[in-house]
């Protein structure tokens, strides 16, 4: 997933790395408190890097938010938390403060992917258009980052209250028991193959369905996806709420590109995973990587709305 950010500041942070941010001694939350621009607060002592983000598709309203911040050694910054500011543009003041916090990628033991961790911010962004976001973690080393968060008036996969597309994905039922030609996983997890999509509407029984290649996937986060799935369905076990993992490719082969559910759903990256509710509208959506934190309360909110 790629950031969208002017070609002055990519020649900057990805080229020089900006090292320091100049003279000023004052710190971010100085700065915003003496409505500094974005720009400014930027340039706050530390250093200056860019946003690596973990989403691309966002709608307006609540926006989630997810992304890795490095530092100008290359190295990632695992704070708890980072502060978060928004703006229209540089040479403006944020009109949004908010906090991201640090969720762990993938479960121990498990799949690995090259970053460990990722921020999650979640924003009120009530209109379409292209916003500033700067980032700084919250610790000992200062790092600014500094990225876009573009909003769509809509885009292709299914949102929060929309319908979830009635795919018929396949189960180790329709492959005669072999997992290997439905999940890229090892080993198979055979949990998440049990039922399907459209079989689980019909039942009218809430369900968690993640679009994943756990061999092919190619984003710095996505790998463990998966692995994040299953430890939530262990979680939920003996509850009324199934879950589900569906390969996006045709035949487990990339050359062939995007398998039908992929199509359905109209899903043109991965990892996505959706929690949909009895009613066959989904719940929640996260584009890229969730947290097991993230993904477990999603499941307890859509339970307890339930009853």
């Amino acid at each position: 997933m790629r950031l969208a950010v002017a070609s002055a500041v990519v020649s900057c942070l990805l080229v020089a790395g900006c090292g320091g941010s100049g003279d000023d001694s004052s710190s971010a939350d100085a700065l915003s408190a003496n409505g500094a621009t974005l720009e400014e607060l930027w340039r706050a002592p530390g250093d200056d890097v860019a946003v690596l983000p973990g989403t691309e598709h966002h709608l307006p309203g609540d926006v989630r938010v997810s992304f890795v911040v490095i530092d100008g050694q290359g190295r990632p910054i695992v704070y708890p938390t980072a502060r978060v500011w928004v703006a229209r543009g540089l040479d403006v003041a944020p009109f949004l403060e908010s906090t991201a916090k640090l969720e762990r990628i993938g479960v121990p033991g498990g799949a690995e992917a090259s970053a460990t961790h990722i921020y999650v911010a979640h924003l009120r962004l009530p209109t379409a258009g292209t916003y500033w976001l700067l980032a700084e973690p919250e610790g000992r080393v200062k790092v600014q980052a500094l990225g876009n968060v573009a909003v769509s008036e809509s885009d292709p996969p299914p949102d929060v209250g929309e319908a979830a597309p009635k795919s018929d994905t396949p189960t180790l039922a329709t492959v005669g028991g072999d997992a290997s030609k439905i999940t890229t996983r090892v080993p198979p997890d055979e949990t998440l193959l049990q039922y399907s999509v459209a079989e689980s509407i019909a039942a009218r029984v809430p369900f968690v369905v993640t679009f994943a290649s756990p061999k092919f996937c190619e984003s710095r986060t996505c790998g463990p996806d998966v692995d994040v799935v299953e430890e939530v369905a262990r979680r939920f076990e003996g509850e009324d709420v199934r879950f589900i993992h569906v390969e996006v490719y045709e035949d487990n082969d990339p050359a062939r590109g995007y398998n039908r559910w992929m199509r359905e759903w109209g899903l043109t990256t991965e990892p996505w995973t959706f929690v949909v509710g009895a009613d066959g509208k989904v719940a929640e959506r996260y584009e890229g990587v969730v947290s097991v934190n993230e993904l477990e309360q999603a499941v307890d909110d859509l339970l307890e709305g339930r009853s």
